[in-house]
């Protein structure tokens, strides 16, 4: 439970197939949203403080037909969009206040359903639908989309994915590019193993490094395998492998009109430890 006394705050760590959170409890409001984004930097700094990868916390609903509101910032207290290793985390956290196995939530305008399958599995229902858009930037090419933040994917050969620093490199130059301002945009480096399986990794924007997995993004690469191999049926579910673990995408494909809808992600959520900050 966070509280606001003495200067301290009460948080649980958490992590999502090694994407780690700072979660805190603020269906009280103890603190503004203001507040919050001011507190992230410190909060995740990993020598001065807590250490994470995004700062998540709960909200007061302010619709009736939502369980509470997900807050998310980056580590850097820049605004993320959706991440989806966070809300796998949210949900189990929320379950330890009472709320059911069955949640529904809001990320800015967008409701998300989440089920917790067990004690340190969630899968979480993305709304609305996506597409794909294939670019070609300084002779290479990208496939662009959106799903619940900015994501491209870029195929590789299996052995780039363990040379880190070339990836750093081409993930910070390719997050700034002047095509995918103002936002920029979070970079996936994909390897196929098979129709549905494939390795990741994920330069992420706000954390500004490579992460041990990125929820968002794995469903981004999960999309762009299936697209880059046309006529395969989105009748299983997508086995992404990261560094941190493996994540289930689920999905529906209209192929008529090249959207995918029903999107599912499925994942681990586990509670590393509980402490004070502070201030």
């Amino acid at each position: 439970m966070m509280t606001r006394k003495k200067n301290r705050i009460s948080f649980t760590k958490m992590q999502g197939a090694g994407n780690d959170f700072v979660v805190l409890n603020n269906l009280e409001g103890h603190y503004s949203r203001q507040e919050l984004i001011e507190l992230t930097p410190k909060l995740c700094d990993r020598r001065f403080g807590i250490g994470a990868d995004g700062l998540l916390a709960l909200f007061p609903p302010e619709d009736k037909k939502d369980d509470y509101i997900m807050f998310y910032r980056n580590a850097d207290g820049s605004d993320a969009g959706m991440c989806g290793n966070g809300a796998r985390c949210l949900a189990l956290f929320a379950h330890t206040f009472g709320f059911d196995e069955q949640q529904r939530f809001s990320v800015h305008d967008a409701r998300y359903k989440a089920e917790i399958t067990d004690s340190q599995s969630v899968r979480i229902h993305f709304p609305g639908e996506t597409s794909i858009r294939q670019i070609n930037l300084d002779d290479q090419a990208i496939l662009k989309m959106h799903t619940g933040t900015e994501h491209i994917v870029i195929v590789v050969e299996e052995n780039v994915l363990g040379q880190e620093e070339e990836l750093r490199q081409r993930g910070r130059s390719l997050r700034y590019h002047d095509a995918f301002k103002p936002k920029g945009t979070n970079v996936n480096f994909i390897c196929g193993l098979d129709n549905t399986s494939l390795r990741l990794q994920t330069y992420e924007r706000g954390v500004e490094d490579l992460t041990l997995a990125c929820g968002t993004g794995a469903i981004a690469s999960a999309l762009a395998w299936h697209y880059l191999q046309e006529a395969l049926p989105a009748d299983r579910p997508f086995n992404v492998r990261t560094k941190g673990g493996q994540l289930l995408v689920y999905f529906s494909f209209d192929k008529q009109h090249q959207r995918y809808t029903d999107i599912k992600l499925e994942g681990p959520a586990k509670t590393v430890f509980e402490g004070q900050f502070l201030i």
